[in-house]
């Protein structure tokens, strides 16, 4: 490494403001607990040759034919632009001795067999059906994720428990589709890793409640928004398929990358088997905006209504619209999940309804304003007959820090104090309550209660103090995520470093540094020394010795040692 290129470095980079100096630790993954104590040792870290090699490992194809094609120095521009900004070439373009020569040694690395999979083209209603197929898949994985979470191992994958339940019911149709579907909804920000588990966002909670078109266009912005800067064209648009292997010619681990971002653009149709863009999102390939019209028109109509039947189902005479579905599917089990859904109501599902907040009025409401076939009798008395038998048990607090289980049913309760499935509880009767036969308490929170007593199917409601029914959502919903770091902040005890001292500062610390090299290489250099009379001379030594102030040395021109006042040195370079 020259020594002058770490000099020129560290002069740029206190030129530079705290924002573009925490942009630059962060490109190079500079971690802000680096035990750098001033621009020099920073420019020196910058320019080892292990930074360089990983430096350059990130380089875009652009970069890398600006850096091939330059004769002396890249030409100005956004690329040159890009790699200053990366401390790679100084502020004329010219690349540093130790980037040019870590550049010269670099191989690119070997383009992926396939990029484009399936070379079919089957046409755009081909497409459309997978489109369909794959907004409706999403949809049945975020609703499963919605009442139980998706387990995740270490590497960040589907869990194989959760990835065979999820094929097992129908939400997807094999392993790759469950895996890419998942990780499509983690870019979209539907889902959120938490510890092992996958959680629905709210995000993810409003899509649900989406039209179809909406969901698609949600999640395909997304993706584009999240193509890495190397796939994305000035204009917005991205790169055609075939130039995605060679995006980053140095990085080993691209061409798989680029394999795993492509397979995610065309599970969702904004490729297609052929690896083009499809017909809606070419004009957002372009740079433009997705011709969503073009893909409504292929996409089967929804449907706002349904046919109630004696045997207790439903049944979708087509798509049903996604809020009527996420509705439905609170009180009805879904069957079949094809273009003609239908649905069974039991009642353990009606049950759960009513647990979540539901009445039999309103539930009579909502399927009396869906159905076609008005509301069959036996689904109304099935209704009535469970509204009727529900809320036999109430959940609440008892104003003394306890949960209070109630009910006129004595036989009920005493059947609820004896369960062995519900001793986590300490159900206890309490004689100073002034309802003991009909009360339990338990120390343990109203809801956990609640949530225990409806798992193990008891007819229960929850309540306030004051004996009013209240709703209570068991959905788990990933919180929100905390906002990234400032750099900034992030790196303020590093900047604050590397700007200690004053100019004058720097340049001796440099000359120190210089000096310090050369000796401990016992390396020839020519120093410039300023004499008594104010006239500069330099002289070629071969440097051995620095203390006291002096820079001890064997003149090469004249071989005699020389010892040199540090204080009267002007310059050090190397001979």
């Amino acid at each position: 490494m020259a020594a002058t290129d770490a000099r020129t470095l560290a002069h740029l980079l206190r030129q530079r403001s705290d924002a573009e100096l925490s942009a630059l630790l962060a490109a190079r993954q500079v971690p802000p607990t680096a035990d750098w104590h001033d621009a020099f040792d920073a420019a020196e870290a910058l320019l080892e040759p292990a930074a360089v090699e990983r430096a350059l490992t990130g380089l875009t194809a652009g970069e890398a034919d600006a850096m091939e094609a330059a004769a002396g120095a890249v030409p100005p521009g956004p690329v040159r632009t890009a790699l200053f900004e990366r401390a790679l070439v100084d502020a004329d373009g010219v690349p540093y001795g130790a980037v040019a020569d870590a550049f010269r040694a670099l191989t690119p690395v070997g383009a992926v067999a396939d990029a484009t999979g399936d070379a079919h083209e089957a046409g755009d209603a081909h497409e459309a059906e997978r489109a369909f197929a794959a907004i409706g898949s999403l949809a049945d994985i975020l609703y499963t994720a919605l009442t139980t979470p998706l387990s995740r191992i270490g590497a960040g994958t589907l869990g194989a428990a959760d990835r065979r339940r999820l094929i097992e019911s129908g939400a997807a149709a094999d392993a790759a589709t469950a895996d890419e579907l998942v990780e499509i909804a983690a870019r979209a920000g539907l889902l959120a890793a938490v510890d092992r588990a996958w959680l629905l966002t709210a995000r993810g909670h409003t899509w649900l409640h989406s039209s179809t078109i909406a969901r698609w266009v949600e999640v395909a912005s997304a993706l584009v928004a999240g193509l890495p800067a190397a796939l994305r064209r000035p204009d917005g648009g991205w790169l055609p398929l075939d130039d995605w292997p060679g995006a980053h010619p140095f990085d080993p681990a691209w061409p798989a990358r680029a394999t795993a971002t492509a397979a995610l653009l065309r599970r969702w149709t904004l490729l297609d088997g052929a690896g083009r863009p499809t017909a809606w999102a070419r004009p957002a390939a372009a740079g433009g905006f997705f011709d969503a019209d073009a893909l409504i028109a292929l996409l089967p109509p929804e449907v706002d209504r349904v046919y109630l039947q004696n045997d207790l189902t439903a049944i979708a005479p087509g798509s049903l619209a996604p809020h009527l579905d996420i509705r439905l599917r609170s009180m009805a089990r879904r069957e079949s999940g094809a273009q003609a859904s239908s649905y069974r109501f039991t009642a353990e599902t009606l049950g759960d309804a009513l647990t979540s907040g539901e009445t039999a009025e309103s539930l009579r409401e909502f399927l009396l304003e869906l159905s076609l076939t008005g509301l069959p009798q036996p689904l109304a008395y099935e209704i009535e007959r469970t509204a009727g038998r529900h809320g036999a048990l109430r959940v609440g607090p008892d104003g003394r820090g306890r949960t209070r289980v109630s009910s006129d049913d004595e036989a009920l309760l005493r059947t609820v104090a004896v369960d062995q499935a519900l001793r986590p509880l300490g159900l206890v009767y309490d004689g100073e309550a002034g309802s003991a036969p009909h009360s339990l308490f338990s120390r343990t929170g109203a809801d956990t209660a609640f949530w225990m007593l409806a798992d193990a199917r008891y007819p229960v409601v929850a309540v306030d103090a004051d004996g009013n029914r209240r709703g209570l959502d068991r959905h788990r919903l990933a919180d929100e995520p905390a906002p990234p770091p400032d750099p900034v902040q992030l790196y303020a005890p590093l900047l604050a470093r590397l700007r200690s001292g004053n100019a004058a500062d720097a340049e001796a610390a440099w000359l120190g540094r210089e000096l310090e090299h050369a000796v401990r290489a016992r390396a020839t250099i020519v120093v410039t020394v300023r004499l008594p009379d104010g006239a500069e001379r330099a002289f070629t030594i071969e440097a051995t010795g620095l203390g006291g102030g002096r820079l001890r040395g064997r003149d090469k021109q004249v071989d005699v040692e020389r010892t040199l006042p540090v204080s009267s040195i002007v310059s050090v370079r190397s001979d």
